[in-house]
């Protein structure tokens, strides 16, 4: 792990540019009829979702009041300096999700965040508990710590390298809070260039090559699968499924991927407005941007693409179209019980893959 500050963590006061845009939204969409519920996927037990469900107000929605892929950009924007200052590194954008909101009994397991989820920052938005829910973080220095935090607090933590988490369930009614993500530029090049033994040349290199061709570090990986797969496993077998020309640096994605994959609506929405043409191009490995959308299970982004932009609810994935259909991979990543798939089936999606 490569470390940028001397304990992992600290708590601040939410910077007034940050503060101002995020309560300004909360405050619009609060009441309980525009909270959807998360659709966490079989298996996942980082949050117990299937006891204290969580809800989520995407700040990225067009749907909600002052939401939008602008207000997106705008809060990480804001939020950059603060982390920049505090890590010493320059950051490039990785995930916002949105405000989540959890309910009485909630329990977050003690993780790290996958990469590219690195340099990151919590804001605590409202509350309304019975008594503290600190988050638990164990510290560089190798000690465990509770944090307590109050609307209008923000922990700006390492979230790769330092474990953190909510083991004891949520007295009260709910907790919101704002997730914000970076990554230090090139990052990920520098860890997988040391997990590889610094083979594979210079890595400064191919990250402005990276950059030159509309592609972030975190993005980029070195080996023939991401770091985050572990060889031999099922997981390898389906990327590699899932990416029959490996892991190139350039994978020819485009806006609409990105956007896609973050669940960023509004930002589709800008693209659909101004470069359509972006709705229907694959990527290297033969993946359009709904591709991206379903495997993220982001269904206000795939009814969006195809209600507005026009896309091929049947397009599969695959250069020369021999991978699945988008109905096969929501199936196969969500299950049949998601929203997702329910909409694929009310729109007449075809069931295409290679096991059919």
């Amino acid at each position: 792990m490569q470390n940028y500050t001397e304990y992992g963590f600290k708590k601040i006061k939410t910077p007034p540019a940050v503060w101002k845009l995020i309560s300004e939204f909360w405050e619009a969409n609060k009441s309980k009829d525009n909270w959807k519920g998360e659709n966490w996927s079989k298996g996942n037990t980082y949050v117990n979702h299937w006891v204290s469900p969580t809800y989520m107000l995407d700040v990225g929605s067009g749907s909600l009041r002052g939401g939008g892929g602008r207000l997106k950009h705008s809060i990480w924007n804001a939020a950059r300096d603060t982390l920049e200052e505090w890590t010493g590194e320059e950051l490039t954008d990785c995930s916002l999700y949105g405000i989540r909101v959890y309910t009485e009994g909630a329990m977050l397991a003690t993780h790290v965040d996958r990469l590219p989820l690195v340099s990151s920052a919590i804001v605590n938005v409202a509350q309304d508990l019975d008594e503290p829910w600190p988050i638990e973080v164990y510290s560089h220095d190798g000690k465990a710590y509770n944090v307590t935090m109050e609307p209008g607090d923000m922990v700006l933590y390492e979230s790769h390298s330092v474990l953190h988490g909510r083991p004891f369930p949520m007295k009260g009614r709910y907790y919101a809070n704002v997730f914000i993500h970076f990554e230090p530029v090139g990052h990920t090049l520098r860890h997988d260039e040391k997990m590889s033994e610094g083979v594979g040349g210079d890595v400064n290199k191919k990250y402005e090559e990276s950059v030159k061709r509309r592609q972030g570090g975190h993005e980029n990986h070195q080996g023939d699968v991401p770091s985050y797969i572990v060889p031999g496993t099922v997981d390898e077998t389906k990327w590699r499924q899932q990416h029959p020309l490996g892991n190139e640096n350039f994978t020819g994605q485009t806006e609409a991927h990105s956007a896609a994959r973050e669940g960023d609506v509004g930002y589709i929405l800008e693209i659909i407005d101004k470069k359509k043409d972006m709705v229907h191009t694959k990527d290297v490995n033969g993946w359009a941007p709904i591709h991206e959308a379903t495997r993220g299970g982001h269904l206000e982004v795939v009814r969006t693409l195809v209600e507005k932009g026009g896309a091929d609810v049947n397009i599969l994935t695959g250069l020369n179209e021999e991978g699945e259909s988008v109905l096969h991979m929501a199936i196969e990543t969500h299950g049949e019980d998601h929203p997702l798939v329910d909409y694929l089936n009310s729109i007449g999606a075809l069931m295409i893959g290679p096991d059919l």
